[in-house]
């Protein structure tokens, strides 16, 4: 191999030359990019033959930059993803694609999901390439999950984005047999079985990135409805400060995460954010010398420092039997997914009275409100105020687009029942093509943290019942997630909307 001087660029952008057939160029590794408005051909060393050859057959002549592996890779994976915003674009027209693929054909494509990019495959047929596209708007669109679902007479495709449903596109009753096999195929489920509830994963590979996708197709009365779960890799676990939580709020967590034994929970409803939090939180907390297990349902972060389990209750491998086993395993640190049951719950406090850090997640509309659903659960009050170190009940507010928010009118009734001023400016959602015109545009997390002070600690032993402990808190300077959601509706960064959807009525 030829010693070459390469460059390290990793701005460069995508330039399609006019008269340049764009498949061609990158079967054949060369790619063409913009310098100082100056065209040039950007080549690697690894394929230094095959893009020589063809850039010396050019009609025209192009200076020509060697890229190292890392820039030249990231330039690649753009251009895959122009070629595939162009493929996905032609084939919108999705009555064509019900006359050119019947089931059986469809069965018979081996999917390269383990060897190829997604972006890469030279597969030809219209169903394969739609579904990929699935994939690729999907992550191109931040979205979490993906609804296929039939009703009577055609069927449709949502993205989860930003915690709400927003539609994709319509399908045909044909297409959608088709598209559903299809994710059937790559997810190793049964094709003919369209009776009974299938579970499955599969794996695809988009611009350099293997994404982790968790499949769950049921039988409803106009036919079968799947929903995909986009997981998350370890390098997509976002730091403490990251969050979007207040800098003095993310201070509060690193105080409480220095406690070697205790137990933090998460609390909030579905779709709140509470994994990606305790995920935070061990990776906060992670070090070589400490021992990590989590038990989960399902294993929505793959992290590389500390080792999960998967709960399977069809083999017995339920959240309690998994904690019992964990907790012979010597940890310093237990994760556990969630606290469903009286037995999980009184595992839990014991491992977190015996030395452990305990981290767990509990379903409860606020934070002081977990007080009293682990007294329901049968752990005794003086057992929960010695071991419950704080509570954090979190909420994810979607933020209104910068680029196209609009000023709104506070009706007097509103005024009246949140308390906030009759002549306050706030905005309201409008839509462009940035925020996918949704109007929103990202999400921003808050939480109210319930720590065990000695106050708290008292009061539990004389009652465990919400209201008691949440005036106690707010008097000792808990901010509730309904003056925080005012805060940020005043500051005009989230719609009224928005901040009623999420919970400015609750007390």
């Amino acid at each position: 191999m030829l010693n070459i001087n390469s460059q390290h660029n990793t701005h460069l952008e995508p330039f399609e030359v006019e008269g340049v057939d764009l498949n061609i160029a990158l079967k054949n590794y060369a790619l063409f990019t913009k310098i100082d408005e100056q065209v040039y051909v950007a080549q690697s060393e690894r394929y230094l033959d095959k893009s020589a050859n063809y850039v010396a057959k050019l009609e025209e002549s192009y200076s020509v930059i060697f890229l190292d592996e890392e820039s030249y890779d990231r330039l690649y994976n753009r251009f895959l993803e122009v070629r595939t915003d162009q493929e996905m674009s032609s084939i919108s027209n999705q009555d064509e694609m019900g006359d050119t693929l019947d089931e059986d054909e469809l069965s018979l494509t081996e999917f390269l999901r383990n060897s190829a990019d997604i972006l890469a495959s030279e597969e030809s047929a219209p169903i394969i390439k739609f579904v990929n596209s699935l994939f690729y708007q999907a992550i191109k669109r931040r979205a979490s999950d993906i609804h296929i679902e039939m009703h009577e007479f055609k069927g449709e495709v949502r993205y989860r984005i930003d915690g709400v449903l927003i539609k994709h596109v319509d399908l045909d009753e044909k297409i959608m047999n088709l598209i559903i096999s299809r994710i059937k195929v790559i997810s190793n489920l049964d094709i003919s079985e369209k009776r009974i509830p299938q579970d499955g994963r599969t794996q695809v590979k988009i611009a350099g990135k293997t994404l982790d996708i968790r499949v769950s197709v049921l039988p409803t009365f106009y036919g079968e409805r799947v929903v995909m779960r986009i997981l998350m890799q370890s390098e997509d676990i976002p730091h403490l400060n990251d969050l979007g939580f207040s800098e003095h709020m993310t201070k509060q967590f690193q105080d409480v995460l220095q406690y070697s034994h205790g137990i933090i929970l998460v609390t909030g409803p579905t779709g709140s954010g509470k994994s990606t939090t305790l995920h935070a939180f061990l990776q906060e907390v992670a070090t070589e010398e400490k021992n990590i297990i989590t038990v989960e349902d399902p294993v929505e972060y793959k992290a590389d420092n500390i080792n999960q389990i998967q709960v399977n209750p069809k083999v017995g491998l339920t959240f309690s039997a998994g904690l019992r086993s964990i907790l012979r395993q010597d940890p310093d640190v237990v994760m556990i997914g969630e606290i469903r049951d009286s037995e999980t719950a009184t595992i839990a406090i014991q491992a977190a009275l015996t030395g452990h850090l305990v981290l767990s997640t509990l379903h409860t509309n606020n934070a002081t409100a977990s007080i009293a659903r682990l007294d329901d659960m049968g752990v005794a009050p003086y057992l929960i105020s010695s071991s419950v170190i704080a509570v954090l009940a979190q909420r994810l507010v979607r933020k209104l687009c910068s680029e196209c928010k609009e000023e709104d009118t506070l009706g007097e009734e509103y005024a009246d029942t949140f308390d906030i001023p009759k002549d306050a400016l706030i905005y309201k959602a409008n839509g462009c093509s940035k925020c996918g015109y949704s109007g929103y545009y990202g999400r921003e997390a808050l939480g109210e943290l319930f720590l065990m002070s000695d106050g708290i600690k008292s009061a539990i032993k004389e009652t465990t019942n919400d209201h008691v402990l949440r005036a106690k808190a707010l008097e000792e300077g808990m901010q509730s997630i309904a003056s925080q959601l005012k805060l940020i509706l005043l500051k005009g960064e989230t719609s009224l909307d928005e901040a009623i959807r999420v919970g400015l009525k609750d007390a």
